[in-house]
Order: C-alpha cells, then sequence, then structure tokens
C-alpha cells in the first residue's frame, strides 16, 4: 500500500511522478521507446541504476507494464498502462507550457502533440 503524504490531488500526482526522470521516461515511452538500451539514448542521459530504479517505481505504481522479449539474459519490453497513457495530456500540456513561456525548447513532434 502507498501512503501519500496528503490527499491533496496534486500532491499525490506528484508522489507518483514528481521525480526528475518518470516524466521523461513518459515522454519516450509515448514516443515509441519501449526497451531499456532505447531509454538510454535520450538527450538527458539518464543513468542505468536510475533507469532501473524508475522503470520499477512506474511498474509498482501501475504506470507501466513489462513483458520479456528475451530470456538469456532477460530483458524486457515496457509499455504504458491505461493510467500511464492517461498522463498524455498532461504532458502535451507542459510541451505548450514550455514553448510559450521559456526560449529555446524545442517543438515536440506532431504525432506526440496530436490530441
Amino acid at each position: 500500500m502507498t501512503i501519500y503524504r496528503s490527499p491533496c490531488p496534486i500532491a499525490t500526482t506528484l508522489d507518483i511522478v514528481g521525480d526528475r526522470w518518470t516524466l521523461v521516461i513518459l515522454r519516450d515511452l509515448l514516443t515509441g521507446k519501449s526497451r531499456y538500451s532505447q531509454f538510454l539514448t535520450s538527450p538527458e542521459r539518464i543513468t542505468t541504476n536510475v533507469l532501473a530504479d524508475r522503470l520499477e517505481k512506474m511498474e509498482a505504481a501501475g504506470l507501466v507494464a513489462r513483458s520479456p522479449y528475451q530470456q538469456r539474459p532477460i530483458r524486457n519490453d515496457y509499455r504504458l498502462t491505461e493510467m500511464g497513457r492517461a498522463l498524455h495530456p498532461m504532458l502535451r500540456d507542459m510541451c505548450r507550457w514550455a514553448n510559450q513561456h521559456i526560449p529555446g525548447t524545442w517543438t515536440p513532434p506532431e504525432s506526440f502533440m496530436r490530441e
């Protein structure tokens, strides 16, 4: 059972996705990445131990599901659950906000920004 710091919906959401990496991994999943090695190629340069920890926490929170695609050694594909996909509109809004207010932010692909 997860214990949240308060019943505030913003605080509880931040308890799940409020670290510096979870939303970046969600972005990568939404743009087609599904394997550990693919996440490591992102420009933010997440370290392997942090990536493993976040994917585990995201699975425990119900945001992603993993399934093995190789047995020796075991390697997994990660995919968003319905709960994880439901965060897409929030990520699109964050992109729009950053593009409007923070000079130099790149414009996400049209496929990502589509409703």
